[in-house]
């Protein structure tokens, strides 16, 4: 009863986000092939991992979990049966002085079972106006750990506009997720210059940078 459950609410969830946004899938730099993958996306809005989760092509949706914060996912019992049962989400503590599980190895463990995962490498919600915030150092102890993992770039176009922080009713507006080329962790490479590296890739796939 529960996985049918979860099905149907899956199916309504991907309606809801193509009546929404519009929104289709741009594979730029990679293609929608079985490949276990890290995709790390800018983040702007809760409903960011929901249009990348919409794109994917169901066999890939299937093995893709999404990094998420339990703090936002834990508060109902209807958004932790989103979160858990529709998403197969990796919960994540963000509190350093109340969690029990280190989020590194959370995502450890998920790959290592062979899912691909989804994050959000700014490490919170970007609603000032520079087009994307520094990232926290997770994507660079991950790859650290797991260095033959694929990290695709995903950048998300317009949706802190169809669903602006502190909003309930979402505004229907075009929105795109756009896949780039894969990278990884190269030989020596230290934190900062990795971080640096995934960073300008993001960002060099915002249009707005582009069209400067």
């Amino acid at each position: 009863m529960t996985t049918i459950l979860a099905n149907i609410m899956a199916t309504a969830i991907e309606l809801l986000a193509r009546t929404v946004t519009a929104v289709r899938g741009i594979w730029d730099g990679v293609e929608p092939v079985a490949t276990q993958r890290i995709y790390f996306a800018n983040h702007t809005s809760n409903g960011d991992f929901v249009l990348i989760w919409t794109v994917l092509p169901p066999n890939l949706r299937k093995r893709t979990r999404p990094i998420a914060a339990a703090d936002y996912w834990l508060t109902s019992k209807l958004r932790a049966f989103i979160g858990r049962e529709v998403f197969n989400a990796v919960l994540i503590d963000r509190n350093p002085e109340t969690r029990t599980d280190d989020p590194i190895s959370q995502m450890i463990e998920a790959t290592d079972a062979g899912s691909s995962l989804i994050i959000f490498p700014e490490g919170t919600r970007n609603s000032g106006p520079e087009p994307l915030l520094p990232f926290k150092t997770g994507l660079f102890h991950f790859a650290t750990q797991r260095p033959d993992i694929d990290l695709v770039p995903v950048w998300i176009e317009n949706l802190n506009n169809v669903m602006p922080k502190g909003e309930v009713i979402p505004l229907p507006l075009i929105c795109t997720v756009k896949f780039g080329t894969a990278m990884r962790l190269q030989d020596g490479e230290e934190k900062e210059a990795f971080l640096a590296r995934t960073h300008a890739a993001l960002l060099a796939m915002d249009e707005r940078e582009i069209a400067a």
